[in-house]
């Protein structure tokens, strides 16, 4: 299936191994994704060439991502929401329309009251209501979607750590 790398596989195992020295290099990429190799080696105590080779295998590996995070509304997003969806048929065909959709950045298969979490991103009140309207609502499947306008962003934090 598209979109589904994992399936069948448990999310939690790995190949790479996480040893006390990958969980230090995330550690360190977690508080600065810019941090260079060779400080990143100075504080680990490894050669240049071997934190390089570990990065590189973490990256590789879908252990972690090195990305750029920006502020929406400092690009000219001004509506955030999060949608609960009700939906009938198969989960995961609908995520992966769902996930297609430009303005939607998080899609969340789930139990309990909605089936489907999405967080949509909107330049305004109407851009959301189109997006609700035209693309989200419209997909074979949606039977009801629950609406919640961000107010304030009060955390978001990428740095959860390795255990």
């Amino acid at each position: 299936m598209p979109g589904h790398a994992r399936t069948g596989k448990n999310r939690g195992v790995s190949d790479v191994a996480l040893d006390e020295i990958n969980k230090q290099i995330i550690d360190h990429l977690q508080r600065d994704g810019r941090m260079s190799y060779a400080t990143l080696a100075k504080t680990i105590g490894l050669s240049e060439a071997a934190v390089r080779q570990r990065v590189q295998r973490l990256l590789d590996n879908g252990l972690m991502q090195i990305v750029a995070v920006t502020d929406p509304l400092t690009l000219g997003f001004a509506r955030q929401a999060m949608v609960g969806l009700r939906v009938s048929g198969d989960l995961r065909e609908i995520a992966d329309e769902l996930a297609a959709i430009p303005e939607v950045d998080y899609v969340v298969i789930c139990a309990g009251r909605y089936d489907l979490l999405v967080e949509l991103v909107c330049t305004d009140d109407e851009h959301l209501l189109d997006l609700l309207n035209e693309k989200v609502r419209a997909i074979d499947g949606v039977t009801s979607a629950d609406t919640f306008m961000y107010l304030k962003l009060a955390k978001q934090t990428y740095a959860w750590g390795t255990r």
